[in-house]
């Protein structure tokens, strides 16, 4: 409705109906009675249809009014199934929604004076309804009534409203909702979801996770889970089947160990330091336990080093048993090392070994290996320059016990990720080809452009779920430092059907301050030069802030988020983040004036005057309150977007999938896994030209049998395969 007064008021009686009617009648009038007012038929024909044009458009006032009243009420019903989710190749769709201006703002004020209450307030009848369900639910032969008054459907006159509480009036000012779209240009400047619990932000996810899953891009779509929501893992494997990446697909979770994928939070790297990185970078820094960090990351460091130079990848357990068994690390190191630089350098080992005993050990090597203070020794005496071996003497120097209290604080962390099945999957075994679990990497997953749900079951093991994210987190960090250095594709070939360039790395991150650290700061600073799209989701500031530690660090993170997305939160201080960044505006307030004042001239016939009337003032007051956003129903949202735009959203609730094949638990979706999975043991053929297959011509293969039979080993050409030999091609 077209604002033409000085106040807008659609919370009243919709008077424009009167005026409908009678134009209506007036038109019904002029068209059979004419002659009634005096009108010729052609003339009557012309009033009639001038009449209801009238009608018309006073109708289309008054059915504006009496819709906003209902919807202050009972929003429209807003569902759609996840096929029905609208992908676009340019835009993210958020829901369904309108850009919140100062109108919106009066309108809100409007609805909060006493005099609209009756139009906001739910009707007496409904409220007798629900007063009746309550008092009658113990009364087992009223049951059908119970029944009838609860139905949930249009044909109820006092139909329940949805379970989502707020208030409706906060996106009942507007009427005319339109589609609202995030550009995918501006995800690059990381989004940041922030709810309390249980009130729509898994939903959200849903919808983001499922366009992500969709695009014709092929998108790299990642879910970081501390719960392990089951419903999340099986919706974002549905979706995968629809859109045809079913073997694009991986699951990593520590509650499902039999369908998860293994995965080695240290084997990849680009320097090999960032394997103590990633590990120390777990420990507490603060304090005294500064100096216990630093010596851990040392000491992880001239291991990682020692079995990266052995031809070993590294491994949670690998580490473990070198940590608290570093003297079989030196022999094995040395018995490689050393006779490389004198042939016999064994010989004179075992000499020095067989006459130690217990008193011409020195004080500091005191329970170490015999053969340990033997290679001591003869290193002391013959110079070996190898910085390796210089690190691992540095480390076995220290007296034992010594080094026990040292490493004490890398223990308990080790062993929480190197304990029960989950050794399995965080410290894979690669030569085992009967697993049919795969092990994957982020730097394998981007190429591939692979979806993971990465589950952490941190309702069952939270110290174990928050370790496991870190270490996940710090190598993904490592990754987006190196395709940003040398692109995705690191001059290999790119994967077919799949465009080079710089791709997307969506990164859903649900309570993620459970999983970050400091190594979060830079992924955010820094990480959309790589490609990484945060989504972040959290309850409140005060997460983040507890998590890191520090209130300039918290607000370092959040000022990395160039979107905002607030449901119903509790916290204030939270609330203030979305209305503290919002401009004041005016709005109208209506004064009721009445004056009176007597007359001291005696001779006039006037003896006093009086006046009455409305006064309008326009008061400064904020977009929006805390309490407007601690006040949102379920499934509804405020969203600064592009720059500062307020959007007032909401989502679809979920409906039942249709289709076949449709998994409808965890067996499902393990049959369907075991049936994609693959060891990727014939990884390059994926990544690698198809190989040339060479046909030598019948005669040469008649005439050149004999000679290869007889030749030292046998090597059969393509196509003349014999039981007992292998075939050779290319």
């Amino acid at each position: 409705m077209k604002q033409v007064h000085p106040l807008e008021s659609l919370l009243r009686p919709a008077v424009e109906l009167n005026t409908a009617v009678v134009c209506i009648a007036c038109a019904v009038l002029c068209l059979f009675a004419p002659w009634a007012l005096a009108l010729t038929p052609s003339v009557g024909i012309g009033m009639a249809a001038g009449f209801g044009a009238f009608g018309l458009w006073r109708a289309r006032q008054g059915w504006i009014v009496l819709r906003y009243r209902r919807n202050m009420r009972r929003l429209p019903r807003f569902a759609l199934r996840s096929d029905q989710i609208p992908v676009s190749k340019r835009n993210l769709w958020l829901g369904k929604g309108f850009k919140w201006e100062a109108r919106h703002t009066q309108r809100l004020h409007e609805s909060q004076q006493p005099d609209t209450e009756q139009y906001v307030r739910p009707s007496r009848i409904y409220r007798l309804a629900r007063t009746l369900e309550n008092r009658l639910e113990r009364v087992r032969s009223l049951y059908i009534v119970i029944r009838l008054l609860s139905a949930d459907s249009a044909l109820n006159p006092v139909r329940p409203l949805p379970p989502v509480g707020g208030i409706p009036a906060l996106h009942a000012v507007e009427w005319r909702e339109i589609d609202v779209y995030l550009p995918l240009g501006e995800r690059v400047g990381h989004t940041l979801v922030e709810g309390t619990t249980r009130v729509g932000k898994t939903r959200l996810a849903e919808v983001m996770i499922t366009q992500d899953i969709h695009r014709e891009t092929h998108d790299v779509v990642i879910c970081f889970d501390p719960k392990g929501d089951a419903d999340l893992m099986i919706r974002m494997y549905i979706e995968a089947l629809r859109a045809g990446r079913g073997d694009e697909f991986y699951v990593f979770h520590l509650g499902y160990t039999g369908i998860s994928a293994r995965y080695n939070a240290v084997g990849r790297f680009g320097r090999i330091s960032e394997v103590a990185t990633r590990i120390a970078g777990q420990l507490s820094g603060e304090g005294n336990s500064a100096a216990f960090r630093e010596f851990a990351w040392r000491f992880v460091n001239i291991v990682s080093r020692a079995r990266h130079a052995l031809g070993q990848r590294p491994s949670y357990e690998q580490i473990l048993a070198d940590v608290v068994n570093i003297d079989a690390l030196l022999i094995e190191y040395a018995q490689q090392t050393l006779t490389k630089h004198h042939p016999n350098a064994w010989e004179t080992i075992s000499e020095i070994e067989g006459k130690l005993n217990d008193k011409n050990i020195p004080m500091a090597m005191k329970g170490r290996d015999k053969r340990v203070v033997a290679i001591e020794q003869y290193l002391q005496q013959v110079k070996v320059r190898d910085s390796v071996l210089e690190g691992l003497r540095s480390a076995v120097r220290y007296d034992k016990t010594y080094f026990d209290k040292i490493v004490a604080s890398l223990l308990p962390l080790l062993e929480k990720l190197t304990t029960g099945r989950i050794a399995e999957l965080l410290s894979p075994d690669y030569q085992d080809l009967e697993d049919p679990r795969p092990i994957f990497d982020w730097q394998q997953i981007i190429r591939k452009r692979g979806i993971v749900y990465v589950g952490l079951d941190a309702l069952s093991d939270f110290e174990v779920a928050q370790a496991v994210g870190n270490s996940m987190f710090a190598d993904l960090v490592s990754v987006a430092g190196h395709i940003y250095k040398h692109g995705v594709d690191d001059g290999l070939p790119k994967v077919s059907g799949h465009k080079s360039g710089k791709v997307s790395i969506n990164l859903h991150c649900d309570e993620f301050n459970e999983l970050m650290g400091d190594e979060f700061i830079p992924l955010i600073n820094k990480g959309g030069g790589a490609g990484i799209q945060v989504t972040a989701y959290t309850q409140t500031m005060s997460d983040i802030e507890a998590r890191i530690g520090s209130a300039a660090k918290a607000g370092q993170v959040i000022g990395n988020f160039n979107n905002l997305v607030m449901l119903r939160v509790r916290e204030e201080r939270t609330a203030r983040l979305l209305t503290d960044q919002l401009r004041r505006v005016n709005v109208a307030t209506r004064m009721q004036v009445s004056m009176a004042g007597d007359n001291s001239d005696v001779d006039s016939a006037v003896d006093f005057t009086s006046s009455g009337g409305d006064r309008i003032s326009a008061v400064p007051v904020p977009m929006l309150e805390p309490a407007d956003v601690v006040s949102l129903p379920k499934g509804q949202a405020f969203a600064l977007l592009e720059g500062g735009q307020l959007w007032k959203i909401r989502m679809p609730l979920p409906l039942p999938d249709k289709g076949k094949n449709i998994p409808k638990g965890i067996q499902d979706i393990a049959e369907g896994m075991r049936s994609r999975y693959s060891t990727g043991e014939r990884w390059w053929e994926e990544v690698m030209p198809a190989p040339i297959r060479f046909e030598p011509p019948a005669e040469f293969r008649e005439g050149t049998r004999q000679a290869i039979y007889q030749a030292p080993s046998a090597v059969v050409m393509a196509g003349e395969q014999d039981e007992g030999a292998s075939s050779w091609s290319n």
